[in-house]
């Protein structure tokens, strides 16, 4: 489970000394002491970042409930309910997790019109959906199963998965504080907060409540600039630490479900179909995105597509959308910008577009 992987890019913060070096541009552990009520001993935030890179348990099962609110208005609403991965977008999604060891996860996510279930049962995996009364089941082939990451093809969302990002970004430009005790799911935690020190980030702060005992993160919040409200929150809203029985990673197809059986050959033949469709449609280098800037104020920017009178449906309905925010000029020329809460995005008149957690000052410098 994606929970539990090993982070070869942290390895930095072992052991804890060199974890203070970096963070809170280089404040000694004991300027950032975790404050604990009483039934906690105090915790630096360095011992906590350490906690965090070595935390392992052999099994769990839990609620995660995750909300957002990115500003995206209509565009989020369009996604409620659905029990599927668009649904994360916006307004707020419930998930159930099981884990008891490498070989042995499942997650799922629960909508009002649906769901969908991912189950890894030794080299076995299924991925359900309730809406079309589908499932697919693929296996493992032998020679990668030591390399699969459990749910990773969901692309789900866990409290690690959200402190992982997090605590990738930490640079000499982060202030790393501590700000007590915390409860999360009925468990004792310490609360610490990331802040990027760059005032052009949209990211006011990432607070992960960290498990006192476990030291898995229970509860990520990530606040916009000035926000006194998460404008994402991902938590546990019930977690045990005992492992889950068997029976919970044994798929039972609900009546009426049609399972398709896909054979490793056939995976790695679509595969192999994908790439050399890429390979026939490689971007020149002038049309392939570039990053500018580097953690909190990194800015991707692309050449969008040229449209033409055999445009898609959908291609011309993004046209439109587009032609429907806010017109902004500059330097760089014309065009139209999305400033949402977490992240603004800028479309030119020219063909351009420029993203990021960033404020639109920051694009137009980029667009410049």
């Amino acid at each position: 489970m994606s929970v539990f992987r090993s982070r070869p890019a942290m390895r930095w913060l072992v052991p804890s000394a060199a974890a203070v070096v970096v963070i809170g541009g280089g404040a000694t552990a004991g300027t950032i002491v975790a404050s604990a009520d009483s039934s906690l001993p105090e915790r630096s935030a360095a011992q906590l970042l350490v906690d965090v890179q070595n935390a392992k348990v052999d099994g769990l099962s839990g609620t995660i409930v995750e909300s957002a609110d990115l500003g995206l208005g209509a565009i989020a609403n369009l996604t409620q309910g659905k029990g599927d991965l668009t649904s994360l977008l916006g307004g707020s999604n419930t998930a159930r997790v099981w884990y008891a060891g490498e070989t042995k996860a499942r997650l799922a996510l629960i909508g009002t019109q649906g769901e969908t279930d991912v189950i890894r049962n030794g080299s076995d995996v299924y991925v359900w959906k309730s809406t079309d009364k589908t499932a697919n089941h693929f296996v493992i082939p032998a020679e990668a199963a030591a390399k699969h990451q459990e749910l990773q093809s969901a692309g789900t969302t866990t409290p690690q998965d959200a402190a992982d990002a997090a605590l990738a970004a930490i640079t000499p430009d982060t202030d790393v504080s501590t700000t007590g005790a915390a409860k999360v799911a009925g468990r004792d935690a310490y609360e610490l907060v990331l802040s990027p020190k760059d005032s052009s980030s949209l990211i006011g702060q990432v607070r992960l409540a960290i498990d006192a005992e476990k030291h898995i993160p229970l509860r990520v919040d990530v606040y916009a600039k000035n926000a006194t409200k998460p404008a994402v929150r991902v938590a546990f809203q019930q977690i045990s630490f005992t492992v889950p029985d068997a029976e919970q990673f044994v798929f039972k197809a609900p009546p009426g479900t049609k399972v398709t059986e896909n054979k490793a050959t056939d995976v790695q033949r679509d595969a192999a179909k994908q790439q050399a469709a890429a390979e026939r449609q490689k971007l020149s280098a002038a049309d392939k995105p570039t990053i500018a800037g580097k953690g909190w104020t990194t800015v991707v920017s692309a050449k969008l597509p040229k449209s033409d009178s055999t445009s898609s449906a959908e291609a011309k309905q993004a046209e439109g959308l587009v032609g429907m925010l806010p017109a902004v000029s500059g330097s760089w020329g014309k065009g139209h910008l999305f400033a949402g809460t977490l992240f603004s995005v800028l479309v030119t008149d020219d063909g351009r577009v420029f993203a990021g957690a960033v404020t639109p000052e920051k694009l137009y410098e980029a667009a410049a």
